[in-house]
């Protein structure tokens, strides 16, 4: 009896260890990478490194900028994110296109960039250029504009000036899509001082050709070799 007893209380203790160990409290199980949607986690591990920690002070366009995210849409932003930009460091990070985030992770993404770093833009009250232009600008009228609007900063040739580097070398351009040459053009880059379409020249803000024709002059020197 005492024999028969023992068994009964050893297969209930190992029917409970069983049960107990596979039990786990949600806080305990593993969270699969494809289902992370928390802003903070999804965008340091995938965006910080050329965005900045806290969207800033990176080498690429600051996200934490509320004149930027006034200017470019939100199907933009999804859309660069999930397909990259073609010829520049941008990847894609769709998993469609090759990349490892799932849609809702880049929805999760670009409501976070919107919720953390929106804001009032500066430009509130005022109509910039426009983020895109379907029309080609002038390359010809963008050297004038340009030798107007940046030469105080880059030098009149674009090669480097006394604050700024240059904007025409290869290594420079062949990293650098012309919409990305637009958008700094209009918005500037807010964490490191660079003037937008405003503020190049006191009381001359740019219109949306004069940006047009001047990324047509820099993107006519790729190729060339300095």
């Amino acid at each position: 009896m005492d024999r028969c007893r023992r068994e009964v209380v050893l297969i209930a203790l190992l029917f409970a260890a069983a049960a107990t160990s596979g039990c786990a409290s949600p806080a305990e199980q593993a969270v699969r990478p494809e289902q992370v949607t928390d802003f903070k986690t999804l965008y340091e591990t995938n965006c910080a490194g050329c965005h900045g920690v806290d969207g800033r002070r990176g080498a690429a366009q600051p996200l934490n900028d509320p004149e930027y995210l006034a200017l470019v849409s939100d199907s933009r932003l999804t859309d660069v994110t999930s397909r990259g930009v073609s010829g520049t460091p941008m990847t894609a990070f769709a998993v469609d296109a090759g990349g490892t985030l799932t849609n809702a992770q880049v929805r999760a993404l670009v409501d976070g960039v919107r919720r953390h770093w929106g804001g009032t833009p500066p430009t509130a009250g005022t109509t910039p250029p426009a983020y895109s232009d379907g029309e080609p600008g002038d390359f010809a009228r963008g050297r004038t504009t340009f030798e107007t609007h940046c030469a105080r900063c880059h030098g009149l040739d674009g090669s480097g000036g006394p604050t700024a580097g240059s904007v025409v070398h290869e290594s420079f351009l062949s990293l650098t899509s012309d919409q990305s040459l637009r958008t700094t053009i209009i918005v500037g880059r807010s964490d490191e001082n660079i003037p937008g379409w405003r503020e190049y020249v006191p009381g001359q803000p740019m219109t949306n050709q004069q940006v047009s024709d001047v990324v047509a002059w820099l993107a006519s020197h790729r190729g060339n070799h300095d």
